[in-house]
């Protein structure tokens, strides 16, 4: 039969007095130790005063419950402290009758991880009576968490490009346990290569990661040829206590030359077309400039010769430069010439016939020439069309008076040859001028390579030339 008994009674046990306010404690460092607590019908110990468990692997060790009280009692338990995410205990629910003991087992499942710190924490066991819960014990021992280490050292970024020095860092990852101390070391393996690392060590703490900057720098530039590659080879070494790990991250340093090949290859292909341009093409074009301009200068020549011969008309004239009393010219002078036919080549509507006149103005470089065509008396001019010709390539002005009403200068370097065309003819009455007036700046080249002596234009008129009116 059981007998209950209130929390103040005592009772006698094998002839000793067990007091139910006092329990006893597994604390770390010794034994079992008597706690004074109120209303404690039980007793629990430890098995080990010290557990050593390592991160990854199980580890276990027992409890032994002894029940003071004279009711039977059933204990549940519950784990407390840094260990009881990763602690259980085996059975979960115990039941004892008066004076007797049983045994749990406490399962200890470190993770392998960085939040699992090495070394010494408590670990907490809450017995907790289903009969008389307010009789709670809790007990404790010492867990001893081995070190264990795990990092990784990588180059960021492995490869770069750069024409003489380039900016790299070391990642590294602790995902250990214990905090390590990192120093990063790069060997010279070629003295043409230096490298800038810290000095002195950086603390990484578990769970963390360190960046440590690292500078490559080649010792010369790379003017031409192909791109070079230097390797990179560090020596990382993780100090955690007496354990030192080492890593050897490896990269590549690609030196580009300054003068890349298709630079290069560019460069040339535009010198060739430089060279193409001034020995092939530029004469080519400048030549056939000078066969049009000879071409159409021939072609007027030509069609003035081909006009019936009559005598002279009344319209033909010859201008000469303007000097000194006709005779000689002053310095920096040309003279101009005007030569044409002024025959008709048909009868035109409204009565006149097809008439052409060719003025050449020779002038000297630097000087100015004058050549002029005057209609005769009694006649009309109606000019519809004028030709420019230039075929040396002189350079001046170039200004064209049709009586008293002048044209804009033209720069002779500016055509070769070139046509005007009015759909509303000029008149020129009698006695007016067609005048041109060359200021030569510099004479051109003909097509026969040499430079002219004198600057030389040809202009050529067209139209109509008709009686005046009677009574005019």
């Amino acid at each position: 039969m059981v007998r209950h008994r209130g929390p103040g009674q005592a009772r006698r046990s094998s002839g000793a007095l067990v007091c139910p306010h006092t329990a006893l404690f597994s604390l770390p460092g010794g034994g079992p130790t008597s706690l004074p607590l109120r209303g404690v019908t039980a007793t629990t110990e430890f098995g080990l005063p010290t557990v050593v468990v390592t991160p990854g692997q199980e580890t276990s060790t027992t409890m032994t419950v002894r029940n003071d009280s004279d009711i039977v009692e059933a204990y549940e338990f519950e784990v407390v402290g840094e260990c009881a995410p990763w602690t259980g205990v085996e059975p979960r629910r115990l039941s004892l009758y008066p004076g007797t003991s049983g045994q749990v087992t406490v399962l200890l499942r470190p993770p392998r991880s960085p939040a699992v710190r090495a070394g010494e924490v408590p670990l907490g066991v809450r017995v907790l009576p289903a009969e008389r819960p307010e009789s709670v014990v809790v007990t404790e021992t010492t867990v001893v968490i081995e070190p264990f280490a795990e990092q990784r050292a990588e180059l960021v970024p492995e490869r770069r490009r750069a024409w003489r020095s380039a900016r790299y860092h070391v990642e590294l990852h602790n995902g250990g346990n214990t905090p390590v101390a990192v120093t990063l070391t790069a060997p010279e393996a070629d003295d043409r290569l230096t490298h800038t690392v810290p000095k002195q060590p950086t603390t990484v703490e578990p769970g963390d990661r360190a960046e440590l900057e690292l500078r490559v720098r080649v010792g010369k530039l790379l003017w031409f040829g192909k791109p070079e590659h230097w390797p990179l080879r560090l020596d990382v070494a993780a100090v955690a206590g007496d354990n030192t790990a080492r890593h050897e991250p490896e990269g590549e340093l690609i030196q580009l030359p300054v003068f890349p090949r298709w630079l290069l290859a560019l460069l040339a292909a535009l010198l060739a077309l430089l060279l193409m341009w001034l020995l092939l093409v530029r004469p080519a074009v400048r030549s056939a400039a000078r066969e049009a301009a000879d071409g159409r200068a021939q072609e007027i020549a030509q069609a003035e010769r081909e006009q019936p011969s009559t005598g002279q008309d009344p319209g033909q004239g010859q201008g000469q430069g303007q000097g000194d009393q006709g005779q000689g010219q002053k310095p920096g002078q040309g003279q101009g010439q005007g030569q044409g036919q002024g025959q008709g080549q048909g009868t035109v509507v409204g009565g006149g016939t097809q008439f052409s006149r060719t003025i050449e103005v020779h002038t000297a470089g630097g000087g100015q020439g004058v050549g002029t065509d005057t209609v005769a008396d009694g006649k009309v001019f109606r000019i519809s069309d004028l030709v420019l010709g230039n075929h040396q390539g002189d350079e001046g002005v170039l200004t064209i008076a049709f009586g008293d009403r002048t044209l804009p200068p033209i720069a002779l370097e500016t055509f070769r040859n070139q046509d005007y065309h009015w759909v509303t003819p000029i008149e020129i009455p009698q006695g007016a001028a067609v005048t041109a007036t060359v200021s030569c700046t510099k004479p051109g080249t003909p097509a026969n390579g040499q430079q002219a002596p004198d600057c030389f234009q040809v202009v050529n008129v067209s139209g109509v030339l008709a009686d005046l009116p009677d009574g005019n």
